[in-house]
């Protein structure tokens, strides 16, 4: 089976995924859409064949991890054509793959629609930046867009902590160490502590997963560096919430004053599909001023939204005036606005819902 020939056409057809799954053809995403090449279904020994070969070119990786545990993570590279990230599972007893296509060049921030606003908070000096959304949202484009700005224009050391390395950073005015968990280093906790001893004035942190992830970055952020990261939430609300609540109740106390003094931003994003066949990003931008950090510290997360609203001159954006621009501007449909919407039934009263649109 000639894999890369395989990898090179779906990239050439503008693919963000690849679907490898028994029982259909091989599938691939572009924009929203989920179309198949042409060709034989792909039978449970045709994915074990196929995935085989991902695998040797993964510098010849061992695929024991995956039929033991049922699920692995990794990246490779094919020569002129593109990265890819891998997730290969087992589903119905046989194996199957989604495959991410990564470019080797880092993204344009323009030709995303990523607002310069995001990219200017590549002037903090220190503290906690939060770039949350679902799975599939664009998050970490948005961070290699985020990261190539500081590199580009910070004298500094970065150390990214990533599962697994997408997007390949070039030292520019900054040094840049990146470290894939599993292969470079055990886990987050492990690295994150061993960044603290490696003179960093950036830390990346692919995902804040849980409780101790969590309070050696709110360290990190407390001691002078500023610390990146993700968490699969949306809204800044929620994010909060995640937050604390990822602690023990008596410790969320402790958790609320610390994150009050050392959260900076949280980014919120969606991608959305457009009317065009293909997606578009809609921004929620919080900024920690003196009203968010009281409302964190004393437990009123509820109340941040309507701050967040009514901040515009601030630099906030909140996500139902940005998906409501998107709509207004034919961008978007209006079961899409509500779709994504955090307050929907306010949403509807904006746009024209057509008939038996449930949200």
């Amino acid at each position: 089976m000639d894999v890369k020939s395989i990898l090179k056409e779906v990239v050439s057809r503008g693919a963000s995924d690849v679907f490898i799954v028994a029982g259909r053809p091989m599938s691939f995403k572009v924009g929203s859409q989920i179309e198949s090449l042409d060709g034989e279904v792909f039978l449970p020994d045709k994915t074990l064949e196929f995935l085989t070969e991902i695998y040797k070119l993964a510098q010849d990786r061992d695929i024991s991890a995956l039929l033991r545990k049922g699920d692995d993570d990794f990246s490779f590279a094919i020569p002129e054509v593109s990265r890819f990230r891998v997730n290969a599972y087992k589903q119905r007893g046989s194996l199957a793959a989604v495959i991410r296509v990564v470019a080797f060049s880092l993204p344009d921030p323009g030709f995303l629609n990523i607002p310069e606003q995001i990219l200017e908070l590549s002037e903090k000096r220190h503290g906690l930046l939060l770039f949350t959304g679902p799975a599939g949202s664009g998050k970490t484009t948005t961070l290699a867009c985020l990261i190539d700005r500081i590199n580009s224009t910070k004298n500094g050391h970065i150390i990214t902590l990533e599962n697994p390395i997408e997007y390949l950073h070039r030292h520019k005015m900054s040094l840049i160490s990146q470290r894939e968990i599993a292969i470079d280093t055990e886990g987050y906790a492990e690295a994150l502590r061993a960044a603290l001893r490696q003179s960093p004035n950036v830390i990346l942190i692919g995902e804040l997963r849980d409780a101790e992830t969590i309070s050696i970055a709110l360290t990190a952020a407390e001691t002078g560096h500023l610390v990146i990261s993700t968490l699969h939430t949306v809204g800044a609300t929620n994010t909060v919430d995640r937050l604390v609540d990822s602690f023990q109740a008596s410790q969320q106390g402790q958790a609320r004053m610390q994150l009050s003094m050392v959260l900076q931003s949280v980014v919120s994003q969606q991608l959305v599909p457009a009317v065009d066949g293909t997606v578009v990003p809609a921004f929620q931008i919080m900024h920690c001023n003196n009203a968010v950090r009281n409302m964190i510290r004393e437990g009123r997360t509820h109340q941040i939204n309507s701050v967040i609203s009514s901040s515009g001159a601030e630099g906030m954006v909140d996500m139902d005036a940005s998906l409501l621009k998107l709509y207004k501007d034919g961008i978007i449909t209006a079961q899409e606005a509500l779709v994504h919407s955090l307050t929907p039934e306010s949403m509807a009263k904006h746009v024209n819902t057509p008939d038996k649109l449930y949200f």
